[in-house]
């Protein structure tokens, strides 16, 4: 039986001609004028982008409700800088006078909110801290460059070092800097390598690249503008991913509908056959593209802003993915026809059909997975269980910030510097928000914990803005001063706790957590600590309750798509088992390869949503086929033609896709480079060994059994 005589649309072949050259054109200049507009947009999407974690945060965090209020206390809203210099001989006046003297002028003309400290010595003499509240509406990362460049006028001997908050913050952004360009070219040039290989076409890998293109452009404008109108909340993760999975998925879209195409263009004219590919590879493309949209749209029950704000992101990128590979790319082989395979026109096949079907690598793999089924499958099953083993050594309970940035970081050298002559968590300390009445009992509790080494409180009355506190009382600020009065608002006041580890070590998160347990209800702990413990709860809850309902989700869709529930259950059972092997393959490449300090608790959410997502899309195209096939030839022998059919375009697709997230290592963020390595690893695993063994071969051993209860269980052989 010859494939192109099925289900042919008739209908669209009677367009009159004028028809057939219009609606093409049309859609090409509405993709061109769409990238026109959108593509300037990616050098604008910085200014509606913020990484500031604590803007992530649910509103009823302790540390969100904290950062709002503690504005009212300083009278800006600040995020502090410290300035730490180091030195091999005790410091004297003069280098602390010429300390002051330089972060004075740079504070003259910086945007500096409320008072600048004086240069505090250590206890050794070897080292000095100078406090800097900068203004968080300003350009942070250019601040605190144009500060560091300041204190290189600092006398020899003396090396200086921006860190805390604000340090940390601009190297993360400096860090971010690299995903508009060299991000996106990375992963084009990536995916425009193996378009080259996978067609060996001068023009196809090009149209292919522009539908992916096209895509990101129309999907980056919408974005803008829906977090220009605050209805999503964007950071430079959420953005890098964005532009990945739109070039991956577009790509592997357009995989799909090229290799439908050839099939056609083969035995058809241009009309028909591109009524034909798009019938073939309209209900997989849809089907695969809202299970990943389903599975993103879960993420909009997450605590974390960041969260949420990826689950619309990304979906509106896979919706233009879809359209643009849908319409666009229809458009631009239809104008080519052919050609747009030159060298290599395609053609019809010669021959038996089954014959032909079985031919070539993918229908070798096809006659093993009949030969040996179910030693094959369990095989695939007993690899997948031992890789899982791993997975218990996985470690997300959260990282310091300062471990966030790859490679060089002057804020956490600075933190070392400061750990090694100062208390710890000197300069971003725990914020405790009381009652004025409190203030003395409060001092107490607080001064009592282990993990903290001082306190002070917020007050008008000092020229550093806070006082000291100690069991006793506030302390004057000098001999024979009188004690100063601290700084009330609506009944409450700000206390400022030093705390005795590092402010983004798990130690100081405990400490957080003490503070909270014995202050009781009525107080607020707020902080750079706070907020790093708030987020990790926040994302392990994500964790716990996403996870489940994409589950479920996806589950049904796939029941819906395959009109089935023995087939659906079988491919989410293997793609979670290739999600924990490769969970427990990441772990052990983080822990024992990489030296990883450990994983954010969202790692194992994103990896989840991404393989599980994407690996049921390539699941979608196979059984999709495999089901069309074994309504014409029954089970078993449509698995045969299905896998022999699609094996090298969903293998190029899976290549493209990992291809594409291995290129956000490029990116120096620890999140990102565990993410490129675990959903580049994963789709991989999916691709060559779930996809192309494990579910062809339990399908093929089922037989019709796995279609049931749709009519086809009773009909199929």
């Amino acid at each position: 039986m010859n494939t192109h005589t099925r289900g042919e649309a008739t209908a669209p072949s009677r367009a009159p001609r004028w028809l057939r050259a219009l609606i093409p054109a049309v859609l090409i200049l509405v993709w061109l004028a769409l990238a026109g507009v959108g593509g300037p947009y990616f050098g604008k999407i910085g200014e509606v982008s913020s990484n500031d974690q604590t803007a992530y945060l649910p509103e009823s965090a302790q540390s969100t409700q904290v950062a709002k209020r503690t504005t009212e206390f300083t009278g800006g809203d600040a995020i502090p800088a410290i300035v730490v210099v180091d030195s091999d001989e005790p410091l004297t006046e003069d280098a602390l006078a010429a300390i002051n003297a330089v972060v004075g002028d740079f504070a003259q003309d910086g945007p500096v909110v409320g008072q600048v400290s004086p240069a505090i010595p250590s206890e050794d003499g070897l080292a000095a801290q100078v406090f800097l509240p900068l203004d968080t509406g300003a350009e942070l990362a250019t601040v605190v460059e144009e500060l560091r460049t300041s204190l290189e006028g600092l006398p020899d001997g003396l090396e200086a070092y921006v860190t805390g908050p604000a340090g940390q913050a601009a190297d993360l952004g400096a860090a971010f800097e690299g995903i508009d360009g060299l991000l996106l070219l990375v992963a084009l040039g990536a995916v425009l390598v193996i378009l080259v290989v996978v067609y060996r076409s001068p023009l196809l890998p090009f149209l292919v690249l522009a539908t992916s293109l096209f895509a990101l452009c129309a999907s980056i404008l919408t974005v803008w503008w829906l977090a220009k109108a605050e209805l999503v909340t964007l950071n430079g993760q959420v953005q890098g991913i964005l532009f990945i999975l739109v070039i991956g998925a577009a790509t592997d879209y357009s995989l799909l509908y090229v290799s439908r195409y050839r099939e056609a263009i083969a035995t058809e004219r241009r009309w028909p056959a591109t009524w034909r590919a798009l019938r073939g590879s309209l209900e997989p493309i849809l089907a695969s593209g809202g299970t990943v949209i389903a599975g993103l749209l879960c993420l909009l029950l997450s605590d974390l802003a960041s969260n949420q704000a990826l689950g619309p992101v990304a979906a509106v990128g896979i919706g233009f993915a879809m359209l643009a590979a849908l319409t666009f790319l229809p458009a631009l082989l239809y104008a080519t026809g052919a050609a747009a395979f030159w060298p290599r026109r395609p053609r019809p096949p010669v021959g038996d059909d089954a014959g032909t079907h079985r031919a070539g690598v993918w229908g070798g793999v096809a006659r093993w997975v009949a030969r040996s089924p179910r030693a094959i499958w369990v095989g695939c099953v007993v690899l997948l269980v031992a890789a899982s083993v791993g997975v218990t050594g996985l470690k997300a309970s959260g990282v310091p910030q300062s471990e966030l940035v790859l490679g060089a970081s002057d804020a956490r050298d600075g933190l070392e510097v400061l750990g090694e002559h100062f208390p710890d968590g000197s300069g971003s300390p725990a914020q405790v928000l009381v009652a004025e009445e409190r203030l003395a009992d409060a001092a107490a509790t607080i001064l009592a914990l282990d993990g903290v080494d001082s306190l002070a409180v917020q007050s008008k009355d000092s020229p550093s803005g806070t006082l000291p506190v100690t069991p006793e009382g506030i302390q004057p600020l000098g001999e024979g001063a009188p004690a100063g009065e601290p700084t009330v608002v609506d009944g409450d006041i700000l206390l400022s706790a030093t705390l005795s580890d590092a402010a983004d070590s798990t130690a100081a998160e405990d400490t957080v957590r003490e503070l909270r347990a014995e202050l009781g209800a009525d107080a607020l702990v707020g902080g750079v600590s706070a907020t790093a413990l708030d987020t990790n709860v926040a994302s392990t809850h994500d964790r716990n309750l996403i996870i489940p309902v994409a589950l479920v989700v996806i589950l049904l869709i796939l029941m819906i798509l395959l009109r089935s529930i023995v087939a659906p259950v079988i491919l989410m059972g293997t793609v979670v088992l290739s999600y924990l092997a490769t969970m427990g393959v990441s772990a052990l490449v983080f822990n024992e390869i990489l030296g990883f300090p450990g994983a954010d608790p969202a790692v194992p959410l994103y990896g989840f949503v991404f393989l599980v997502a994407l690996g049921v899309d390539y699941n979608i195209f196979l059984m999709t086929r495999v089901r069309e096939e074994s309504q014409l030839h029954g089970t078993r022998e449509g698995v045969v033609r299905g896998l022999s059919i699609t094996g090298s375009v969903i293998t190029s697709a899976g290549i493209v896709l990992a291809a594409t997230f291995a290129a956000l290592a490029v990116i120096p963020i620890l999140f990102l480079a565990q993410l490129a390595f675990i959903v580049a690893f994963g789709v991989l695993l999916d691709t060559f060994l779930v996809r192309s063994l494990l579910v062809p071969a339990a399908t093929y051993d089922l037989g019709r059994a796995v279609w049931w209860p749709s009519r086809l269980s009773r009909s199929a052989s």
